[in-house]
């Protein structure tokens, strides 16, 4: 379980998780508003900082300790994203807005206890992550919402207060970042088991 005390002299790169910008079920609006902070705030090296989209080309992903989740069972999302501060000299740590875990969480932990290990997995559920550098994503990521539309225009969820997130290149581009096809979009594309060795406890 998660250990108190594993990092306390960590300071964390944005508010609180109940001062944080939060609209559910718009995960990678969440993120990049965390990533826009880091950068306006400077509360660290922008290039420590990542977006990471979970998904497969399955879309089907199992995520536990999700506040939406019931008991025990993993949450089975078409895709998910957090925010990743990644420091290569020291720990690395995981926010996620949507976990029952510590915000800030360590890596590690975050690794155990949310994404557990593929080998228990049908290869069907298996996860892969899209690593994107904070200064890319906040550059290139752009969403009309219209993946939360139904076909006759009304809200799946209720949208951000905010107005869309685009670009002068683009309006939508949402499911180049979900696509784990590592021809695509931006980023680097990892298997979980290359992830956390990548992006773990060093």
């Amino acid at each position: 379980m998660y250990e108190p005390g594993v990092f306390s002299e960590y300071t964390a790169i944005t508010p609180p998780r109940s001062d944080c910008v939060y609209t559910s079920c718009y995960c990678e609006e969440n993120v990049w508003t965390l990533c826009e902070y880091v950068q306006a705030q400077e509360m660290c090296p922008l290039d420590e900082v990542y977006a990471v989209f979970i998904s497969n080309e399955n879309k089907m992903v199992p995520i536990w300790k999700q506040k939406s989740g019931r008991g025990s069972d993993p949450v089975i999302w078409d895709y998910h994203v957090v925010l990743l501060h990644f420091n290569p000299q020291a720990q690395s740590f995981v926010y996620d807005l949507d976990t029952t875990l510590p915000f800030p969480c360590p890596s590690h932990v975050y690794s155990r206890e949310a994404f557990r290990s593929d080998y228990l997995l049908k290869a069907e559920f298996q996860r892969k992550m899209r690593v994107i550098p904070a200064v890319a994503y906040l550059k290139k990521f752009a969403s009309d919402r219209s993946h939360m539309k139904h076909s006759n225009g009304t809200w799946r969820m209720p949208p951000p207060p905010y107005p869309c997130i685009e670009t002068t290149e683009s309006k939508m581009n949402l499911d180049d970042f979900i696509s784990m096809d590592p021809n695509v979009g931006v980023g680097t594309v990892y298997k979980l088991p290359e992830f956390v060795q990548h992006f773990g406890a060093k």
